[in-house]
């Protein structure tokens, strides 16, 4: 009986110490760095110019997008956040880390990586996704994928907390995405596709595609494929460079080759325009109007063309690391990012 009371009051001592952690972070970030991180995993990257400067009031990180793992099974040669590491934080830090970003305003969560369902066969993204809706009763949870290590088990088990899911589709040519880098063996990307889109339908998960548009697609004309699967958001984006990512010495992948001009993005977002689903983001659109949270929590500044980290949350608290995200919170609301995005809110036909 002693050794449960004492377990109890070591669990309860644990969640307090890790609270004023934070918020002693936050306090302490002009004073000096501190050294409450787990060991192996010390941040030494060079700070982004802004952390330099002045006191900047902090943007609300009203939607995160948590890139928990760089790890993927597709070798897409565009992509932009690589396997540079294969670190994941311990399921209960993640959650921690989460826990502080609802109280500093998230309302809406996006579970991305590498591929989120990699980790633990989709068990980790499972749990996290059922904590935000459970226990931190977010509006919004959504996970971005390639779809190709969903199974109908999760959903069995974890539909029903998921408000979004997102399947990335860049060409409906099977022989265009063999060119892209995304396909794993034999498998049908198209074909799971459409099996995804089923699934979400028995399980009411709103269902989203993304596409990045690039030279070997750029031609194509999608129009009856989206108006078939008819997802409630149609993300088009232009192919971006990263420095270090997918351009550069350091980078995992040359992306040169996949680059359109803006000239060549218009004219396939005019050839979709009837598209009723489509949302179309530019570069420029892009590059500073995602709050984005790396693997260790950290948020990345992407002003200067690459992806440059702050402090973790998990040592200095949201407020602290938020100011040199390079965040633009006036763009993010001009792009649409902020729309309908619980699924409680929207109008479908399950």
């Amino acid at each position: 009986m002693q050794l449960v009371l004492l377990a109890r009051l070591l669990s309860v001592g644990r969640a307090v110490l890790a609270a004023l952690r934070g918020r002693l972070g936050a306090l302490c970030w002009s004073l000096a760095p501190l050294s409450l991180s787990l060991p192996g995993w010390r941040d030494s990257s060079p700070r982004p110019q802004r952390e330099q400067e002045g006191d900047d009031a902090a943007p609300t990180p009203t939607s995160v997008n948590y890139h928990f793992t760089r790890q993927c099974n597709y070798k897409c040669g565009f992509c932009f956040h690589t396997a540079k590491t294969s670190f994941v934080l311990p399921l209960e830090e993640a959650k921690r880390g989460l826990a502080m970003l609802k109280e500093g305003g998230m309302e809406k969560i996006n579970f991305s990586g590498g591929e989120p369902f990699l980790q633990d066969r989709g068990e980790f993204v499972g749990k996290l996704v059922q904590f935000c809706k459970q226990e931190l009763e977010l509006p919004s949870v959504s996970i971005v994928s390639n779809g190709s290590l969903i199974r109908k088990q999760w959903f069995e088990k974890y539909g029903e907390y998921l408000d979004i899911l997102a399947i990335s589709c860049d060409s409906f040519n099977e022989d265009v995405n063999v060119l892209i880098g995304r396909r794993q063996g034999k498998k049908n990307h198209v074909e799971n596709l459409h099996k995804l889109r089923q699934w979400c339908r028995e399980y009411a998960v709103a269902f989203k595609i993304n596409s990045v548009i690039n030279r070997f697609n750029v031609e194509e004309d999608m129009n009856e494929q989206i108006k078939a699967l008819n997802p409630v958001r149609w993300k088009v984006f232009q192919c971006l460079i990263i420095e270090g990512e997918n351009s550069g010495e350091d980078a995992l992948r040359e992306a040169e080759k996949f680059v359109i001009s803006d000239e060549d993005f218009d004219r396939f977002l005019d050839r979709h325009k009837d598209v009723s689903c489509l949302v179309p983001e530019s570069n420029q659109k892009m590059r500073d109007s995602y709050l984005i949270l790396d693997e260790y929590m950290r948020f990345l500044n992407c002003r200067n063309g690459r992806k440059e980290p702050s402090k973790s949350i998990l040592d200095v608290g949201v407020e602290a690391a938020i100011k040199f995200s390079g965040f633009d919170e006036k763009m993010f609301l001009k792009r649409g990012g902020k729309y309908v995005w619980s699924k409680a809110d929207m109008k479908l036909d399950w």
